[in-house]
């Protein structure tokens, strides 16, 4: 039994997350501000004995310090949330992403010289590869970021922060850090308040409203069940062999935005139609977007042998089931 702390415990991957590392027999502190998450997604580990949940900000450095001392393996997936949130507040998501980071790692660098067991498992973002023409990204791929002109490209340049920090206690002092690179994580308790398009599509749908597809709609992305990049993300921490790595965890199946409306419309039996709203309505007018966004996933699979079990259209399945389950007043 290890003591695992879990940052953003109260959001949509950490609440499931948590459900993981308590079925595995773990005890689980979660930290959330419930700026993004809510306390509702933990319904089901509060009635845990080994479960802890502590309402406050990743930020507040003595809080951390408490929790920190007493993990030995720290899962740190509160971040900034959200493309909307980003672009109206990008001071916010570079202090929220930064600086809460470095401590935390200099604070579990300390553990580790006074002879601690202590493991890191930073959660990063594909934002981070910026708009690298590729068609398919790998871990070692350039960084390709917009002007600073355009805040789009704050959260990812903080994230790549993060995961440059993350290294360096690596390399500098042996913290077993791991970053995964998350694409397009997706699933029950997924908020759509945020600007996550799978979501907001089958609210939509379900209300018999348009579906708003932002631009032409042919915007390529790779979506996975949160179910999935759980497993890869456990996996991973428990790896020796992957401290001191970048994985990206996702799907590799590329799908349309437009498509992905048109499977969420067919899968609910909606008389939903498809509009179009351009990024400057949709966000503002400096907004610049990735065309193509499409992980290689070799060293994930090479590392702990991973595999997808959801394809996209269970997916949809899924997400459906839990918002119907929602509007009719079933617990989440």
């Amino acid at each position: 039994m290890k003591t695992c702390l879990v940052t953003g415990g109260a959001g949509f991957i950490g609440s499931h997350l948590i459900e993981r590392l308590l079925a595995d027999g773990h005890r689980v502190i979660a930290v959330d501000d419930e700026s993004t998450g809510a306390r509702g997604n933990l319904s089901g580990a509060t009635q845990n004995p080994r479960f802890e949940y502590v309402a406050g900000d990743v930020a507040d450095r003595e809080l951390m310090a408490g929790v920190v001392d007493r993990a030995d393996v720290i899962y740190h997936l509160a971040a900034a949330v959200g493309v909307a949130l980003v672009a109206k507040d990008p001071i916010a998501c570079i202090e929220r992403n930064v600086e809460p980071t470095r401590f935390l790692l200099s604070r579990a660098t300390e553990r580790l010289r006074e002879g601690n067991d202590v493991r890191f498992f930073l959660a990063s973002t594909s934002e981070a590869y910026g708009k690298n023409p590729k068609p398919v990204w790998s871990e070692d791929d350039d960084l390709v970021f917009g002007p600073t002109t355009r805040s789009r490209w704050s959260y990812g340049a903080s994230k790549a922060i993060d995961e440059f920090l993350a290294l360096g206690h690596f390399r500098q002092h042996g913290l077993p850090a791991v970053i995964g690179r998350f694409f397009n994580v997706v699933g029950p308790r997924q908020s759509g308040a945020y600007g996550m398009v799978l979501p907001r599509f089958v609210d939509a749908a379900l209300a018999g409203k348009p579906l708003v597809v932002h631009d032409d709609g042919q915007q390529v992305r790779c979506f996975s069940h949160v179910q999935d990049v759980i497993r890869a993300v456990v996996g991973l921490t428990e790896n020796e062999a992957a401290a001191g790595r970048v994985f990206n965890i996702g799907s590799d199946r590329p799908v349309s935005i437009l498509e992905l409306a048109q499977r969420v419309i067919a899968a609910t039996g909606s008389a939903s139609t498809v509009s179009f709203q351009s990024y400057s309505d949709a966000y503002d007018a400096d907004f610049e977007d990735v065309r193509r966004r499409v992980p290689d996933l070799t060293r994930l699979k090479q590392t702990i042998g991973w595999e997808a079990s959801i394809d996209l259209d269970g997916i949809v399945r899924d997400v459906i089931s839990w918002r119907k389950a929602l509007r009719a007043g079933e617990p989440a």
